[in-house]
């Protein structure tokens, strides 16, 4: 079932980032990853709060106490409150990593070129699972038991719900043209944190609970 976007919200651009890459929510903060930084960001009065510095060209997951962040072929992971490195793990080989999340005690990595959404063990880096997609895959999000993946085609940009056995399309939000889906992250609730690539900002899109 296809549904048009409802944008809820709109944050930025803000200054110094040039881009939004991958997003994440720790329950309070919606944490960007801009290139050169992790940005923390209060969603209710869209004031930016402290910063980390380290490679942050893509994915961003948080397991409820640490975040995890893509740069180029490794996984880091971090304390978000001093912002030290804890460890670091290989990312899936080939692919171009992009979206990442967290989800059933393993982390997701979205697979731009490959087409695919791969699970990965968080403290090795071995591969679980693959799912296909017949899309370019940008950011992932679980919310409610529910696996949903941005795609960011040309000019046009989508959220889908997929069955995570068979990558089966359930549901999609078209977002309008020419607005495109970076990073995707959900607020557990009636909300999709997306980030908006070289547009330098971040969207909030309601996330449809209609049947697929």
């Amino acid at each position: 079932m296809k549904h048009e976007a409802e944008i809820i919200r709109e944050y930025g651009p803000f200054p110094g980032i040039k881009a939004v890459h991958g997003v994440s929510y720790d329950g309070a903060q919606v944490w960007l990853a801009t290139g050169t930084q992790l940005q923390a960001l209060d969603p209710d009065t869209g004031v930016l709060g402290r910063a980390v510095d380290l490679a942050a060209d893509a994915g961003t997951a948080f397991d409820g106490t640490h975040l995890f962040q893509i740069a180029g072929e490794h996984i880091r992971k971090l304390d978000p409150a001093t912002g030290k490195i804890l460890a670091t793990i290989p990312a899936p080989a080939g692919g171009d990593a992009s979206g990442l999340a967290w989800a059933e005690g393993s982390l997701w990595v979205g697979q731009y070129k490959d087409r695919a959404i791969v699970q990965i063990n968080p403290e090795t880096g071995a591969i679980l699972r693959r799912i296909a997609s017949d899309r370019f895959v940008t950011g992932i999000s679980w919310v409610d038991g529910e696996l949903w993946h941005g795609t960011w085609e040309e000019d046009r940009s989508e959220l889908r719900h997929v069955d995570p056995a068979s990558g089966g399309v359930i549901d999609t939000i078209e977002l309008p043209e020419g607005i495109g889906v970076s990073g995707l992250e959900s607020d557990g609730a009636e909300r999709f944190f997306c980030g908006g690539g070289p547009s330098g900002k971040l969207r909030v899109v309601r996330r449809s609970t209609a049947p697929g």
